[in-house]
């Protein structure tokens, strides 16, 4: 059973940074793209960040500089460092997978941005 299990979010001030963290289980994680989604009240879910395997990352333009994705192979983690944060960043924060044609979610972590 794949489950994916994210924490790390909560409230902080622009400017500020958080990480967010998302531990895999059910899948052989080294060989899996592991994506970053955030969703803001009212919007769309939106496409973040993501990494491959092989550790190639690939990011939305608006994160672009702030944010970086990294995956932790022997720990079945991937995390999502946030720099710069922005009010405009607020959003519920969901980590992501296809495996192996089914796509999983975790519950999300909400990231809040204000002062």
């Amino acid at each position: 059973q794949v489950q994916l299990v994210e924490s790390g979010g909560g409230l902080v001030q622009p400017g500020g940074s958080l990480r967010l963290s998302c531990a895999v289980s059910g899948i052989i994680f080294s060989w899996t793209t592991m994506g970053w989604y955030r969703q803001a009240p009212g919007k769309e879910r939106e496409w973040v960040a993501s990494i491959t395997g092989g550790g190639s990352t690939n990011y939305v333009d608006s994160v672009k500089g702030r944010f970086t994705i990294s995956r932790d192979n022997a720990k079945n983690t991937v995390y999502l460092q946030m720099n710069s944060l922005k009010p405009e960043d607020t959003a519920v924060y969901y980590c992501q997978t296809v495996h192996p044609s089914r796509t999983y979610w975790g519950q999300g972590t909400q990231v809040t941005v204000s002062s």
